[in-house]
């Protein structure tokens, strides 16, 4: 069985595994206040253009959002995301666990527009109801789209006309920049949001995720939110470690054009099939619509997920590919696909 059910079912990319191992009987002093965080954090801030920027490592996607956003946030304040966004239907409720509450619109193919926003900020006009002050977006989505510069320079727009936070979830950022359609850089990221992070979890780290911050109201006492919620890593180098191997010979953008490259070929020899998808996405996450009798014959060779059962005899799947995938096993894929719809 080989899956394509995410991008962080294989381990850590081979040379993080051997900085770990070489640094492995180092000393270092704990919670991120190591040389290997100083320097990462010194990297990241090179590549973003952003020297002003605080940067935190934390283990996971859902601690960065959660801390993020509950620090951010007054007890009276909300956050406007995506109907699909990860904080509104994969987080298990933890951005309303602190409080919050999460104002979901309907979006278009996975993104959130400026009219999705004014919408949400015109429902939520006085005292008697939650105040947005935050916009929750992911690049690439949680459909595998992306934005483009327009796209968030409008979003952009907006928050700064109606003094909302915007905050880019990066878990997968390495896809979206590597895509070939993509006309974002990291440096416009960060110079476009207030608070970002770059995934490493899904992009070939063992785990971490790098959060940045540039708004300096987001920026007092951070650490005391992070710890707080129990994800200050006494083994913070660990983190370190791993960012600075990212960002050391171009490896993080490497790693995630691998997966689209194995994704682009997943989707030309679908498509090649006759087969849609159910939404246009160009980085690793491929949405493509099957019968349900297809797959069930591939779900005995393969893993993926079912993203919409559908009414019709047909349903939309998930497929995902990673900085390890093998081409390899994206032809026998293909090669069963074609094998089952004849």
């Amino acid at each position: 069985m080989y899956s394509f059910n995410n991008d962080y079912s294989e381990g850590a990319h081979p040379k993080i595994l051997e900085a770990i191992t070489r640094t492995n009987l180092d000393q270092n002093s704990g919670y991120g206040t190591d040389g290997h965080c100083t320097r990462a954090r010194e990297i990241i801030r090179r590549e973003i253009g952003r020297e002003d920027a605080d940067i935190h490592f934390i283990v996971g996607g859902t601690q960065t959002n959660l801390i993020t956003i509950g620090t951010a946030l007054k007890p009276w304040q909300a956050v406007i995301c995506v109907a699909q966004g990860h904080i509104n239907v994969h987080e298990t409720g933890a951005i309303e666990a602190t409080g919050h509450k999460v104002l979901a619109m309907p979006g278009k193919d996975g993104k959130l527009t400026p009219a999705d926003i004014t919408q949400a900020l015109n429902l939520h006009t006085d005292e008697h109801m939650v105040q947005p002050k935050m916009v929750y977006i992911s690049n690439s989505t949680e459909l595998g789209t992306q934005y483009s510069k327009a796209e968030l320079e409008a979003i952009r727009s907006l928050c700064k006309e109606k003094d909302l936070y915007l905050f880019l979830d990066g878990a997968r950022l390495g896809s979206a920049l590597t895509s070939e359609v993509n006309d974002l850089t990291i440096k416009d990221i960060a110079a476009l949001t207030d608070v970002f992070y770059i995934g490493g979890t899904k992009a070939g780290a063992l785990f971490g995720e790098a959060l940045v911050i540039s708004h300096p109201d987001l920026k007092p006492d951070f650490r005391f939110m992070i710890k707080q919620r129990g994800a200050l890593l006494a083994k913070g180098w660990l983190l370190g470690i791993q960012y600075e191997e990212l960002f050391t010979d171009n490896l993080y953008y490497d790693l995630a054009s691998h997966a689209n490259a194995m994704a682009d070929i997943l989707r030309k020899g679908i498509s090649g099939l006759g087969y849609s998808f159910a939404a246009p996405s160009l980085t690793n996450q491929l949405f493509p619509i099957f019968p349900d009798e297809v797959i069930e014959t591939l779900q005995k060779d393969f893993v993926f997920s079912i993203q919409e059962k559908g009414t019709n005899g047909h349903s939309v799947i998930r497929l995902v590919t990673s900085w390890a995938t093998k081409e390899d096993a994206c032809r026998q894929f293909l090669d069963a696909l074609k094998t089952c719809s004849m």
